[in-house]
């Protein structure tokens, strides 16, 4: 989780990811960086094994997911080519996914 929202900040301030353009928008950078930083924070958060950190993390990922449909729904994230809506889903799915594994794995947390 720390290595993709560290990719996903590095994108919202650059721009680019493996050829697939986010908007230019001053505001989509003001916004999704720190949407991104959720992503990184929950990374943080497991490393406690902490229940608390697991709750708050799961909470940290869908405010992201939360984010990123909010910046598709204000046309901040562009959904003009296969690839962005690709890489939007697929992004999505994948913090979906981490939550997911977090909750299943709650017997792990003290």
């Amino acid at each position: 989780m720390i290595v993709f929202g560290l990719a996903e900040v590095v994108t919202g301030f650059t721009h680019r990811f493996f050829g697939i353009s986010t908007s230019t928008a001053t505001i989509f950078t003001g916004v999704a960086a720190p949407i991104d930083g959720f992503y990184v924070a929950s990374g943080l958060l497991i490393l406690t094994m902490k229940r608390w950190a697991a709750v708050l993390a799961i909470a940290l990922l869908v405010a992201d997911i939360a984010g990123r449909l909010w910046l598709a729904d204000a046309r901040l994230y562009p959904l003009s080519s296969f690839e962005q809506v690709f890489a939007l889903v697929v992004g999505t799915a994948i913090a979906i996914a981490f939550a997911i594994y977090i909750a299943g794995k709650w017997n792990l947390y003290k």
